[in-house]
């Protein structure tokens, strides 16, 4: 089974904060419109993954499949969709494209309602996978929409943090649902993300 250590989680993390950061002192050599500009980035990017429900549903989907997985899968799903999220950002910001990446954002808010759904419990490095697949999709998604002006950097740290925070209450609502014996509730729920998922393909 595909494990990471704690503290190759945190490097991995810290690394790509770094990185995220020093691209943004860059980016910003200190004009007197630099703080609003900065403010504007930042937000921009933080607002990004609550303005579409494909989004918003596929990263709750994630913190809900995660705490049905419980152990390990519980901080490596999280971890892994928004550090995946930052390479499918940077193919966008590279100019590259991926002419499917809609079809493949519906497609993770259909795939992973129906994990939830039937509480699909796979090995770690399997579910890695699949999330990891789909993140790039959603960070692509995301880099392509970069607002003209902005840093690249203080956007990407703006939708990391809100994907974190999705992630977390996806996470508490499915730990919260399985300690209150709510489990059937949660899985109505990703019948629901499914068929809203399904939706999506379908209008696409």
């Amino acid at each position: 089974m595909f494990r990471i250590s704690s503290k190759t989680a945190v490097r991995a993390s810290a690394l790509t904060i770094a990185a995220l950061a020093s691209t943004s002192v860059l980016a910003h050599p200190g004009h007197p419109d630099s703080l609003m500009s900065a403010s504007m980035s930042f937000g921009a990017g933080f607002s990004h993954p609550f303005s579409g429900v494909d989004h918003l549903l596929a990263m709750l989907a994630v913190g809900l499949w995660a705490a049905q997985n419980k152990r390990s899968a519980m901080w490596v799903l999280p971890l892994a969709f928004p550090l995946m999220m930052v390479v499918g950002a940077l193919l966008a910001f590279a100019g590259l494209s991926i002419p499917v990446a809609e079809t493949g954002i519906a497609a993770s808010v259909a795939v992973l309602g129906l994990l939830i759904a039937f509480a699909v419990r796979m090995p770690l490095w399997g579910s890695t996978v699949v999330v990891s697949l789909f993140a790039v999709f959603h960070g692509y998604a995301h880099g392509s929409e970069l607002p003209h002006g902005s840093s690249a950097a203080l956007y990407g740290i703006g939708f990391v943090l809100a994907t974190a925070l999705l992630h977390a209450a996806g996470l508490g609502i499915g730990l919260f649902a399985g300690k209150q014996m709510a489990d059937k509730v949660v899985r109505i729920g990703g019948f629901g993300i499914a068929a809203v998922g399904a939706y999506l393909l379908a209008a696409g």
